[in-house]
């Protein structure tokens, strides 16, 4: 019973993937269809994302109440009603209404999954769950594609896709007795939600706080403007560039199933401290000026450096803080996460404009050296 609830586990942060590459993939197209700016892709980003911070802080109260499989099921269940509605939207700012439960779903089920994992499987899990989310990241344009090809426009995407959902949702409802059987499933929600006020006073949030904002502010800044440096540092063209940016995202995925392996001999605080060093090397890469193959190569070695750090600070959450706060933890940890990924990204596309993208390893650099020492004071509390 414990091997059919992982492989749903597994199955879920596929699903967790999929939606989020979609609007990406997808815009060309749907601005077009809804006759609005290619800009107007921002604000529906910007909705989900602020939605998504909104349920990630309120997930310890919501999985202390409903436990982590219905909040999971509840979750996916949103997240399919959200991709249908985007489906059969006949105006932009119905998009943006539908925009609240695809955030609201996105946040909580991530949080409730990543605590769950954290609680009661080993390191090497949470790394291969999360490189199982790279592929259904990695699938999902796969099929906008496929649907856009094909002649069933974005919209039959979105609808391939929410059906998928319906689906997981269906196997989750199904699933739930699995996961009220693990006799310890539910130590980390028994027992008074805290405050926001109260999980940031724990001694060592604020560090781990600051630290899931620069790693994923500096994730998402290499992953949006890869193409742009090599293009404009190097002279690559942009078809060369979009397909060459790509292997940044193959550094991750890839960087993670190894980094399954690698947590048979090293633990969360080492995995992080290795993912850190061969971050380093990959920035060293792009600020030599050597030429477009270093740089190449240095993003794929920042996307195998990001590999274990993200899911070996999540599962590390629970030693440093304790099972029974664990929850609230990483629901902050996801908002600072998602904070980071929302501002620093477009910062740096303001830096770059007003002065140079070659500024862009700079950026990294900085981000890196301010996980780096949160890193450390969280370990030495």
């Amino acid at each position: 019973m414990v091997h059919i609830l992982l492989a749903i586990i597994y199955l879920a942060f596929i699903s967790l993937g999929l939606p989020d590459s979609l609007l990406g993939a997808a815009w060309p197209t749907m601005h077009q269809y809804f006759d609005v700016p290619i800009s107007y892709a921002g604000w529906i980003s910007m909705i989900i994302a602020a939605c998504t911070i909104v349920s990630s802080l309120l997930s310890d109260r919501l999985t202390r109440r409903l436990g982590a499989g219905r909040v999971t099921t509840i979750s996916v269940g949103m997240t399919a009603a959200a991709l249908f509605g985007f489906s059969v939207s006949p105006a932009y700012w119905m998009l943006l209404l539908w925009a609240v439960p695809y955030g609201l779903g996105a946040g909580s089920v991530d949080a409730a999954l990543n605590n769950y994992v954290a609680l009661h499987y080993e390191s090497r899990h949470m790394s291969w769950l999360h490189c199982f989310w790279g592929l259904g990241a990695s699938i999902g344009p796969a099929i906008m594609g496929a649907a856009i090809t094909r002649g069933m426009g974005w919209s039959g995407g979105y609808r391939i896709i929410s059906v998928l959902q319906v689906v997981l949702t269906a196997i989750l409802v199904l699933s739930l007795p699995l996961w009220k059987s693990r006799s310890d499933s539910v130590k980390a929600e028994a027992g008074k939600p805290l405050s926001l006020g109260q999980i940031i006073g724990i001694p060592g949030v604020k560090s781990v706080m600051a630290c899931f904002f620069c790693y994923c502010a500096l994730e998402q800044t290499a992953g949006l403007w890869a193409s742009t440096f090599l293009v404009l540092r190097w002279g690559v063209t942009a078809e060369q560039a979009a397909t060459l940016a790509g292997l940044f995202y193959f550094g991750i995925t890839a960087g993670r199933a190894v980094s399954g392996f690698a947590t048979f001999r090293f633990d969360d605080k080492q995995m992080v401290r290795i993912g850190q060093g061969i971050l380093l090397a990959g920035i060293v890469l792009l600020i030599l000026p050597i030429g477009r193959l270093t740089a190449m190569i240095g993003f794929v070695a920042i996307g195998v450096g990001c590999a274990p750090v993200y899911p070996s600070l999540i599962h590390s959450t629970p030693e440093h803080f304790g099972a029974d706060k664990s929850q609230a933890v990483i629901g902050v940890q996801m908002a600072s996460a998602y904070l980071g990924t929302c501002l620093m990204p477009p910062l740096f596309g303001v830096i770059a404009a007003a002065l140079s993208v070659r500024l862009m390893p700079v950026f990294l650099l900085i981000l890196l050296t301010v996980m780096f020492i949160t890193h450390e004071k969280l370990n030495g509390r």
